[in-house]
């Protein structure tokens, strides 16, 4: 579902390939609802909730909108559009907050986790729910070193309780539905969701920022073929943290094996990005090749 289109770099989005004449593209940030049958019941899991408002904390977004100073309200609109919450998503589901077991990210970028799990203050509106992380980006996230902390929200981890953190070491799956897969490189604890669908394995992270850096030579954005043709490369990275580029190289090939061909777009993996590439036309000169947008799949039960 969609949550908030947001400005990022082009520098970043299409790594080492800057050939596209606008300084910033648009991401399009997403909830994923899943739901699995487990031994111990059904589960409800949230798959990137983002508080958009404490979010744009984060220290890189933040400096771009200050600089508009007095109008910067008026420019966060323009750059960074709002179709929705994750509270009024749920709403539209008929979800109540106890209903949600898991919240996870693929990592903790610009996440601030206080309104969802609580600190010493104030309970979190998940009571029930706890956090799947991987434990290398649970304890890099809370000893940041300063090339990462641009892209993470300040205190944002801060007085979250340990007993609503789970920390992972390793691929888990939950039920027979859904696994989570370690896939470092964009950050050491970066992982990846596959969610098995009616369309076959649907695979979610933000390695990368759309089915075009996934398969650069099939690209209709300027310059992206031409750089695959000329570096022999699969895939692009999304890199504003390039905490290990060869693993996240590694990475997305593993993401795009297991994807497999999109059932429709059949040049193009069945990915289902977290951050995903659209076009906008404040941000000129580019348009990706193909967008799946919102995916519905199955029939929700409520608990």
């Amino acid at each position: 579902m969609e949550l908030i289109r947001v400005p990022y770099p082009t520098k970043y989005a299409f790594l080492n390939c800057n050939i596209i004449p606008t300084p910033f593209i648009h991401i399009l940030n997403r909830l994923f609802v899943v739901q699995v049958d487990t031994a111990e019941g059904l589960k409800t899991i949230l798959l990137s909730p983002s508080d958009v408002e404490a979010n744009a904390e984060t220290p890189y977004f933040k400096r771009i909108t200050n600089k508009a100073g007095p109008a910067k309200d008026l420019l966060k609109k323009f750059i960074a559009p709002q179709s929705n919450t994750v509270n009024g998503c749920l709403d539209q589901l008929g979800l109540a907050p106890e209903d949600i077991d898991f919240i996870s990210y693929d990592h903790l970028h610009t996440q601030d986790l206080r309104q969802w799990l609580g600190d010493a203050d104030n309970p979190g509106l998940f009571p029930n729910a706890r956090l799947l992380v991987m434990k290398d980006e649970w304890q890099s996230a809370k000893a940041l070193l300063p090339p990462q902390i641009d892209w993470y929200c300040p205190n944002g981890l801060a007085g979250v309780p340990e007993d609503k953190v789970i920390q992972l070491d390793g691929d888990v799956m939950i039920g027979d539905g859904l696994a989570l897969i370690r896939t470092p490189g964009h950050t050491a604890g970066n992982h990846s969701f596959v969610a098995h669908t009616p369309q076959g394995l649907k695979v979610t992270s933000e390695n990368g920022v759309g089915p075009d850096c996934y398969a650069p030579e099939k690209s209709r954005i300027p310059g992206l073929k031409k750089y695959a043709q000329q570096t022999g490369v699969e895939v692009i990275l999304n890199g504003n943290t390039l905490e290990g580029g060869i693993d996240q190289y590694i990475s997305m090939v593993v993401e795009k094996t297991i994807a497999g061909n999109h059932p429709v777009y059949q040049d193009f993996p069945n990915l289902a990005n977290s951050s995903e590439l659209t076009g906008y036309w404040g941000f000129p000169g580019y348009k990706p090749t193909v967008t799946y947008g919102d995916l519905h799949f199955g029939a929700l039960t409520k608990k």
